[in-house]
């Protein structure tokens, strides 16, 4: 299979300013990222697709290319991930390269690792489906959830089937974890997404499954590394 990793970082993040090359232990957030697709077993074009000449430096030096700089348009908080990673297949379209197969690794999932990879990569030829996404167990269970009114009333808030029960009564529940997203090309195409009909999960463990948005994920992920 030709293999092409994406690893989107774009420059501006409201939440954490610089997050991308962000020190993580000893080494940049993104780097955790390229070396987990370096590092596969499945070998492949590892690319960063970024608007941002300091993240273009750093993906080179852990082991990443980057074969062109992302369009302003790209590069704002309306840009959707699935227009970025079009952008780059059709980068190389135009070149005339084609990709079997398309694994997009979101640099905020520091703790995913290649053998995350190469599992979820062997599920999928196992079970011969088009595309695999990583979750992991809900931490808070949606059925303990709900909107509130504008006066903060609770009276609706948990569904009479639910009240009295443990955690442990309700079934388990999963959620994306943002970790790993992998489809065949041509299912990309047809599906313009990852989810759908012939998408399974890979699941993974809760612990490798931060995603880092705000500094107590950060916190959190220094924490784990430890």
């Amino acid at each position: 299979m030709e293999i092409l990793y994406i690893i989107p970082a774009r420059g501006g993040s409201k939440g954490l300013t610089g997050k991308n090359i962000r020190l993580l232990g000893n080494k940049p957030l993104i780097a955790y990222s390229i070396e987990a697709a370096v590092n596969s077993i499945f070998k492949g074009t590892v690319i960063v697709s970024t608007d941002d000449d300091a993240i273009a430096t750093v993906g080179k030096k852990y082991g990443a290319t980057v074969p062109f700089i992302r369009p302003n348009e790209l590069a704002t908080d309306a840009a959707s991930t699935m227009d970025v990673v079009f952008h780059a297949i059709n980068f190389y379209k135009q070149q005339h390269v084609f990709f079997d197969l398309i694994v997009v690794l979101q640099p905020t999932s520091p703790l995913r690792t290649s053998t995350d990879i190469d599992q979820a990569i062997s599920l999928m030829k196992e079970k011969n489906v088009a595309a695999v996404v990583s979750v992991c167990e809900s931490e808070h269970h949606p059925l303990w959830t709900n909107i509130l009114p504008a006066d903060g009333s609770m009276k609706n808030f948990i569904r009479e089937e639910v009240k009295g029960k443990n955690r442990q009564q309700l079934p388990v529940n999963f959620r994306l974890n943002g970790a790993l997203y992998i489809s065949k090309s041509e299912a990309l195409e047809i599906y313009k997404g990852f989810i759908h009909e012939k998408t399974i999960a890979y699941i993974m463990p809760t612990d490798r499954s931060v995603d880092i948005d705000h500094e107590i994920d950060f916190k959190l992920a220094e924490l784990l590394l430890k």
